[in-house]
């Protein structure tokens, strides 16, 4: 066995496994400081919807993490309408926080006859305690293969000094392609602990919502 073999051979047990004395800086034998694996962004939890009059998350959303990711999978509604969600001051034992919000939407229909991009004012809130719709309000459709996907953050949510801002894009499928960008802010200084996703009318008859933190 040459030098060079020798050496590395030194370095890994026999079960075949870096010894410590393997790891520096400079290189795989000069490894002093390796990346914190918790930093970035963290799983939680996630919810399944199954006929769902709504999905709550409760629990897992402190100060831990300065920003949370919610994402959508193939969220399928029992009638046409739209995902909307609210935010808790009481770990959900009621939801209606103050929200102003803005909302724009692009679509294109399948048969390529018709197209745009605008303002839509019947979905965005101003101080309103509402749900706050996340797609253009009845562009989701119930047909077996329409459904959303997207996602929603929230920013610094336990924060008691300023108020908690949010961005969403998601894409919904009706006749084509509606794809909707909300924006806005809970306008409260006292943390928010739960959240709460529902359609505007129906139930949530398929899909997932996961629950991400960033630090």
């Amino acid at each position: 066995m040459g030098s060079i073999a020798r050496s590395a051979a030194n370095n890994i047990t026999t079960s075949g496994v870096f010894t410590s004395n393997a790891i520096a800086n400079s290189s795989v034998t000069g490894i002093t400081v390796l990346a914190n694996a918790s930093d970035g962004i963290t799983l939680i939890s996630s919810q399944t919807a199954s006929s769902s009059a709504s999905l709550s998350f409760t629990t897992g959303i402190n100060s831990t993490y300065k920003a949370y990711k919610f994402v959508f999978v193939n969220i399928h509604p029992a009638s046409q309408s739209d995902l909307q969600f609210q935010g808790s001051t009481n770990g959900g034992s009621s939801y209606g926080i103050a929200i102003t919000s803005t909302v724009f939407r692009a679509f294109h229909y399948e048969a390529d006859n018709g197209d745009g991009l605008a303002y839509i004012t019947n979905s965005d809130l101003a101080q309103s305690t509402s749900f706050q719709p996340l797609v253009q309000i009845t562009t989701l459709g119930n047909a077996a293969d329409d459904c959303l996907s997207g996602s929603l953050t929230i920013f610094n949510p336990s924060s008691t000094t300023y108020v908690k801002h949010f961005i969403s894009s998601a894409s919904a499928v009706e006749i084509g392609n509606f794809t909707s960008y909300v924006a806005g802010y809970f306008n409260t200084t006292s943390a928010i602990n739960a959240f709460q996703f529902k359609m505007g009318t129906g139930n949530i008859d398929d899909g997932k919502i996961y629950l991400y933190g960033i630090k």
